[in-house]
């Protein structure tokens, strides 16, 4: 009996999975080749406005969203755009409402938050869950690595090839080559040709004598 759940349960996620040939698939705007969205999905709605590149996987249980709910109308241009050959950890959250850029080739660990909208706290009277939120575009790098549990807030623009170490909260802007991390993030080490992997100026190294691959959280 076990064997026989394990494999219905195999074949229920083979025909689950979301494809650019799949019903599914054809809600996007566009699903590359080789895309595939795992079964079983979290929250999916506005597909319209969401493009992922060719060859990309999606965990299981992970959420895309465009808007705060199925059905308005969000414009003519896609909101959500995920780069080629990426890969987004099970139970991650994509929750877009003006611009959300991921490059090629990003990888994230599993329960990553990625958004692009905040509440806000502007009127001390008025509950803050009832008060309309910001929006803030955000750009994430070709080659960069998110790891377990990061959060990227509104706002937050990662250069190309960065390390986000897991559980970072991360909002701001950071060039190529920078590793961020802590609450609030901050950039711990940076990249240049003639120094190699080297922390900024005024920072501690705290990897340095770990014996830690210093490039990894």
């Amino acid at each position: 009996m076990g064997t026989l759940i394990h494999r219905a349960y195999t074949a229920i996620r083979r025909a689950g999975a979301i494809s650019p040939v799949s019903p599914g698939g054809y809600r996007f705007r566009r699903l590359g080749d080789g895309v595939s969205i795992a079964f079983p999905p979290g929250a999916i709605f506005g597909e319209q406005w969401i493009e992922i590149g060719d060859h990309t996987l999606i965990g299981e249980r992970v959420s895309l969203s465009c808007g705060m709910m199925p059905g308005p109308d969000l414009g003519p241009a896609s909101i959500l755009r995920i780069g080629a050959s990426c890969s987004i950890g099970r139970g991650s959250h994509i929750v877009a409402h003006q611009s959300i850029d991921i490059g090629d080739d990003v990888f994230t660990g599993p329960y990553v938050y990625i958004t692009d909208q905040n509440h806000v706290y502007d009127d001390p009277d008025v509950p803050i869950g009832r008060q309309w939120p910001r929006n803030s575009p955000v750009s994430i790098g070709s080659g960069s690595w998110l790891g377990a549990g990061a959060i990227i807030l509104p706002g937050t623009t990662l250069g190309r090839q960065c390390v986000v170490a897991g559980g970072a909260v991360v909002r701001g802007v950071f060039p190529d080559h920078s590793v961020v991390a802590g609450v609030p993030a901050r950039r711990v080490r940076g990249y240049t040709p003639e120094l190699g992997w080297h922390a900024p100026a005024g920072t501690l190294d705290v990897t340095s004598d770990t014996g830690m691959d210093r490039t990894r959280f």
